[in-house]
């Protein structure tokens, strides 16, 4: 009977432990939980010129964002960004906006003239964004301390709102256990 027990026991611990991903957390309007995979390769350089590697940067969440100038969801989304990175900032979220296939001339007299303290990696030749596969523009993508696509948000969305930044603070939190 104890053997029986402390398999259970053991069972229970596991499962708890294993909760901590699969606890519900309220989804905000737009965002869609999915089986995890693992996120595809991103390897790209910034407006700076600084490269960027998301295998490197496992560990922490991530903000993945997918995005071009021309698209009017876009345009309209980005100063929300802006306002949700000064919201989160000092949090553990990265943040990583990726344009897709535009000049760096395109990209940097958007951002200026929208959310001007935004940094974007440029996607020139689009290889990365047909890795990915978004299936549409804006598409935003949440990548897990390990390294696998557990939401996506196809579309604008107000992510400085309160909603948005509770779900991306309870994320957060529920990785820090």
């Amino acid at each position: 009977m104890k053997q029986v027990a402390g398999f259970i026991n053991i069972v229970l611990l596991v499962f708890a432990a294993s909760s901590v991903w699969a606890a519900p957390l309220s989804l905000p309007k737009g965002l869609i939980l999915l089986p995890p995979r693992p996120a595809p390769a991103l390897k790209l350089k910034d407006m700076d010129d600084n490269a960027y590697d998301l295998r490197v940067a496992q560990g922490r969440w991530k903000f993945v964002h997918f995005w071009a100038s021309w698209c009017g969801p876009c345009r309209r989304e980005m100063p929300s960004i802006q306002r949700m990175l000064e919201r989160m900032q000092g949090s553990s979220l990265e943040i990583v906006l990726i344009n897709v296939a535009e000049s760096e001339d395109t990209v940097f007299s958007f951002l200026a003239s929208v959310a001007p303290d935004v940094n974007s990696l440029l996607d020139t030749d689009g290889l990365v964004t047909e890795q990915w596969q978004p299936r549409g523009l804006p598409s935003t993508y949440l990548v897990d301390p390990q390294g696998n696509i557990r939401y996506v948000a196809i579309g604008g969305r107000p992510w400085e709102t309160k909603e948005y930044i509770d779900f991306l603070h309870a994320l957060l939190a529920h990785s820090d256990k």
